[in-house]
């Protein structure tokens, strides 16, 4: 008997690594990462309210090209199709006014402006001209209600149309990672995700835990692992980029002595509220 449950214990441990990476494994080596690795990305933008250059503005992303960041933006579908890029959903914070992006054509919601500025809601095919050839761009793709197959496909095609730009695309939806995986295999995809079993505005408890378990990359497959820095000691994400060597992102750093550490640790970093010297991983603070 005794041997019998030493024989199943050693089995058991023996399937453990093998069972995680079944479940939690990405994808390596990907073509492309050349063009990425060696840059600081602008959170939404080299912006500044202070200043009246609000996020994810065309002020914000100008000034980020210009200083020769890369940046990280956020994209919507309008009702009538177009991509739009803005952070969130609900226009409350950002525009003041009651209203889901999903639910009003681009022409509505160009009569808004961002935080109080004269600043607009810029078009996806607006930003991408300011960084063809300049630097590279993290593309976070925001679908709702079930929207992703449509907004990737349609995302996807216009960066089609920029062959000197240099990019990758994240979503927190997994469902939008996936159709990356099936219809453009040959781009870099990541998985955003945070530890949201801590947070009480959680999702579901389901789809809560395969991301804060990376479960999910069994269907996926990530090139990268896009992991909120608050909740950087997450044994899911250790797993995934140190065991696994799939590509680590961290966002959002805020201070010069984060984006080292994550820099340190072979990560990318999407930073805001302070301004780098260089804008290349490794450069001066």
């Amino acid at each position: 008997m005794k041997r019998n449950s030493k024989i199943a214990l050693a089995v058991t441990a023996a399937a453990l690594p093998m069972a995680g990476r079944l479940l939690m494994d990405g994808r390596r080596s990907q073509p492309g990462w050349e063009k990425l690795l060696d840059w600081r990305y602008a959170h939404r933008g080299l912006y500044d309210n202070d200043a009246g250059i609000p996020e994810n503005s065309l002020a914000a992303f100008r000034r980020a090209a210009e200083a020769g960041f890369g940046a990280e933006l956020d994209v919507h579908l309008t009702a009538d199709g177009q991509l739009a890029v803005i952070h969130d959903s609900d226009l409350q914070r950002v525009c003041g006014r009651a209203g889901k992006v999903e639910e009003l054509t681009y022409a509505e919601l160009s009569q808004l402006r961002l935080l109080g500025t004269e600043e607009g809601i810029p078009l996806l095919s607006d930003v991408l001209p300011l960084f063809a050839g300049v630097a590279p761009l993290i593309v976070e793709l925001k679908p709702i209600r079930g929207n992703e197959p449509e907004l990737a496909e349609k995302v996807c095609a216009l960066l089609d149309t920029f062959p000197d730009l240099a990019y990758c695309l994240e979503s927190f939806d997994p469902f939008a990672v996936l159709w990356l995986r099936k219809n453009r295999p040959e781009l870099i995809r990541g998985q955003l995700s945070q530890n949201f079993l801590r947070d009480q505005d959680r999702p579901k408890f389901l789809v809560s835990f395969l991301l804060s378990t990376l479960f999910s990359n069994a269907w996926t497959r990530p090139d990268f692992i896009a992991w909120r820095w608050q909740d950087r000691k997450s044994p899911f994400r250790a797993l995934c980029c140190r065991g696994y060597r799939i590509q680590g992102v961290y966002w959002t750093l805020t201070s010069p002595e984060q984006l080292l550490s994550a820099e340190r640790e072979g990560a990318l970093g999407i930073f805001e509220g302070f301004r780098p010297t260089s804008p290349h991983r490794g450069g001066a603070i």
